[in-house]
């Protein structure tokens, strides 16, 4: 057994090193949250525990069937520190960090997939869109009980990602259950992950249709330009805009306040409470209203987490959207990378983030203010009738209009609200707006 005056030292050395790095890890651009220096308080060090963990750690270094060393030793006790925590925090090796910075300006490589933890069981929070899972036909709220055949359930979500890493190229078998059906297997293959976080289009004359994928550091920027992208295809001012946000897993919180800030003209966006001062943050929009205020409904699901909540929150708080489809995600924390040395960095929860009215969306989701499930759209064929045109000898239009027999209607080119029941819904309620606004 060790000595008492080693036990002492040991655990005091550890508690340096543990604890110095967060009283001055200052963040660098931001991953997830803008930067702050965290500070600790001031308390005695809990010696009785410190000599607990280094008597652990001595006599599993003596009595270990195999050899561990010190340095696995203490980065697993790190791990197990931030892990115990919430599903959020993690300690980020130098692998995880460069992977997390490189998410976030928009190209990785992996599977395309956002997971949390639920039960013991890894869960698919979303598919990002044109990766591998979403080709795969992988959803939101699908378990994952299986990677390669080895079972998922007690493994802590970073253990799970490791595991769905790997080289680009080489397949991998997850075995999903989703709503508690039988377990099936999908084969993927890994891939370079290249999101373009915001897609543009007239879905029809004067409708334009706006997904964001995820917030990345040039979000914000990019929905400007898909702003003026829509004006300029329709040729003049638009009717209504929808801006979808299902399965869409958050991401980088000022670029989630740039977007709100390109369609309301004033107001709170959201802000931030936590313990540390720099934690406490408002943000505010600057008057750059770019939508032209028309009519908007937002698209969320249970696959909306984080920084698209802050965005839906925002928008439905201040009467500037109709919310519609299915209760989102549920994340109402925000995260701030602190980095360390060795190219290593801490993920660490800092604040709970609140929408303007001073609603906490932690665990429980923006509601929407009209709920609209999934459903399939089974197109039936149109009857076509005999018109009032295929009269032989029928009179022409008083003002002076075309004919229109039967067999006249020329086949519509597929748009995605064709085969989207959500996205068709959201289209004919943004008709209605338009109508009664008289626009």
């Amino acid at each position: 057994m060790l000595h008492l005056s080693r036990l002492t030292s040991l655990a005091l050395t550890i508690a340096l090193v543990i604890g110095a790095p967060l009283a001055f890890a200052a963040q660098p651009a931001p991953a997830v949250a803008p930067a702050g220096t965290a500070a600790t308080t001031k308390a005695p060090l809990p010696l009785e525990e410190l000599r607990t963990f280094a008597e652990v750690m001595d006599r599993i270094k003596a009595a270990y069937v195999e050899p561990v060393d010190d340095k696995t030793l203490l980065e697993n006790a790190i791990k197990g520190m931030l892990s115990n925590l919430d599903p959020h925090s993690a300690y980020l090796g130098p692998e995880d960090f460069a992977e997390l910075q490189e998410s976030t300006s928009g190209e990785f490589g992996g599977l395309g997939i956002e997971v949390g933890a639920e039960d013991g069981f890894i869960k698919v929070v979303s598919p990002i869109d044109d990766t591998p899972a979403s080709k795969a036909g992988i959803q939101a709220g699908d378990f994952i009980v299986k990677i390669n055949g080895q079972p998922t359930r007690g493994q802590s979500m970073t253990e799970a990602v490791d595991k769905m890493r790997g080289k680009i190229g080489q397949k991998i078998t997850l075995t999903l259950v989703r709503d508690g059906g039988t377990p099936f297997d999908v084969t993927l293959t890994r891939a370079i992950i290249q999101v373009k976080s915001v897609k543009a289009q007239l879905l029809e004359s004067g409708y334009g249709y706006i997904r964001i994928t995820q917030f990345q550091v040039k979000t914000g920027e990019e929905v400007s330009k898909a702003l003026a992208k829509l004006r300029k295809d329709n040729g003049k001012k638009l009717n209504g805009i929808i801006l979808d946000l299902r399965n869409n897993p958050g991401g980088v919180l000022q670029s989630a306040v740039e977007v709100v800030d390109h369609f309301i003209t004033k107001g709170l966006i959201v802000y931030t409470k936590g313990r540390i001062a720099n934690s406490e943050l408002r943000f505010s929009a600057t008057g750059k209203d770019e939508s032209e205020a028309v009519p908007m409904v937002t698209l969320i699901n249970g696959g909306s987490a984080s920084a698209s909540e802050i965005v839906a929150g925002a928008l439905q708080d201040q009467k500037r959207a109709v919310v519609m489809g299915t209760t989102s995600f549920g994340k109402g924390s925000v995260q701030t990378v602190l980095p360390l040395n060795n190219d290593r960095a801490l993920k660490i929860t800092t604040a709970l983030y609140y929408t303007p009215n001073g609603r906490s969306i932690q665990a429980q989701g923006i509601v929407p203010d009209i709920e609209v499930r999934r459903a399939k759209i089974t197109n039936e064929q149109d009857s076509e009738y005999f018109k009032e045109a295929d009269l032989q000898g029928h009179l022409g239009n008083g003002n002076g209009g075309a004919d229109k027999p039967s067999g006249s209607n020329s086949k519509a080119k597929a748009m995605p609200q064709d085969d989207d029941y959500q996205l068709a819904q959201a289209l004919s309620l943004l008709k209605g707006l338009s109508i009664t606004s008289g626009r």
